[in-house]
């Protein structure tokens, strides 16, 4: 089985890895939010600063013959049976990689995602980490992989689902004015698309905020760059329409607390929740249900054709939780973060 790299360049790579994706996830989450082949390019392709973002495939099989081994397009197989993302992170956790593994179901069972982890730990090693971390359904074929492999399980987070359509005649409004009730002297900004420049060292307090949620990893620092070039460069690239509704200060002009939605153009139907973050002190004002009532009143008009929301929060951070119940979400699945040293991959 040959493993080659993605050079960036082949679009019949990305077809065939956006193919695999598919089946994978008609396979083991059928009902979850479908993924165009857009956003999976740009995330093969990553932010463009200079971060080490590495993607690769395989068109064969473990057992097949020579013939099998014949790259795509000279004549072999052709399809790709499987691939992984390498992320290696250049600011925080910088002993870990970050990989993705994804094999089509016709071809589990087969070594081919044994063989790609190990070429996913030798990578890393290259680039001098000592750690792979990802995450995968409860119940799934990715789950159960990561167990056989020896992975720690780490954090738990559920999966919610809201149903827009229904969500009872009331039920939002009455929420938000409940919320700005308690949230006197403070106002709400909107905006659809990349961070205003007035707004990008808000956003970067605020994306600091989220360190506070439940996660097993270093925390993370931001700044206007890093807003700069990890939201808004990455978003024009994807095309993805982002939604944020924060919260100000009327005192001192502060973004307080912000929601991001995100809906793909190719799939109007989803909406994505992104972070929902309040800054610890401007905590205790019901400012994160404030922001999130009043995203979805503004969807109804800016989104006419979403229909479901997609969040997920650990399962420890009950306070997140309990304004997604509130709001109607129900548990579509669980996740869960698995952990493995690049020795015990490498059987060091």
């Amino acid at each position: 089985m040959r493993i080659k790299q993605w050079d960036m360049s082949d679009p019949d790579v990305i077809r065939g890895c956006h193919e695999v994706r598919q089946a994978a996830q008609r396979a083991d989450d059928p009902d979850g939010p479908p993924r165009s082949e857009r956003r999976l390019r740009v995330s093969f392709e990553g932010d463009r600063t200079g971060i080490p973002n590495e993607v690769w495939f395989t068109d064969g099989q473990a057992g097949d013959n020579e013939a099998g081994d014949r790259e795509a397009g000279d004549g072999g197989p052709g399809a790709i049976r499987g691939w992984y993302l390498l992320e290696l992170p250049d600011k925080e956790n910088l002993d870990h990689a970050f990989v993705n593994v994804v094999v089509h179901p016709e071809h589990r069972r087969r070594g081919i995602g044994t063989a790609l982890l190990r070429h996913a730990a030798e990578r890393a090693r290259e680039h001098g980490r000592s750690a792979l971390g990802g995450d995968a359904l409860l119940g799934s074929a990715g789950d159960a992989f990561a167990t056989r492999t020896g992975a720690k399980p780490g954090i738990v987070a559920a999966i919610r689902v809201l149903d827009v359509g229904a969500v009872p005649p009331g039920l939002v409004s009455g929420l938000r004015a409940d919320a700005a009730a308690r949230a006197a002297g403070y106002s709400l900004v909107s905006w659809t698309g990349p961070v205003p420049e007035e707004r990008l060292d808000g956003i970067a307090r605020l994306m600091e905020a989220m360190n506070d949620a439940p996660w097993d990893y270093e925390d993370e620092t931001w700044d206007a760059e890093r807003v700069r070039t990890r939201i808004n460069e990455r978003l024009a690239r994807a095309g993805t329409r982002r939604h944020t509704v924060a919260a100000v200060s009327d005192e001192t002009g502060e973004l307080a607390a912000f929601s991001v939605l995100l809906v793909d153009p190719e799939h109007p139907e989803w909406g994505l929740q992104g972070d929902t973050g309040v800054l610890r002190h401007h905590r205790g004002h019901r400012l994160g249900m404030l922001v999130k009532t009043a995203m979805l009143e503004w969807l109804a008009t800016a989104e006419p054709r979403l229909r479901r929301i997609e969040t997920d929060n650990a399962a420890s951070n009950s306070y997140m939780i309990s304004i997604n119940e509130q709001l109607g979400f129900t548990v579509h699945g669980m996740a869960r973060i698995h952990d493995l040293p690049v020795a015990a991959i490498l059987g060091d």
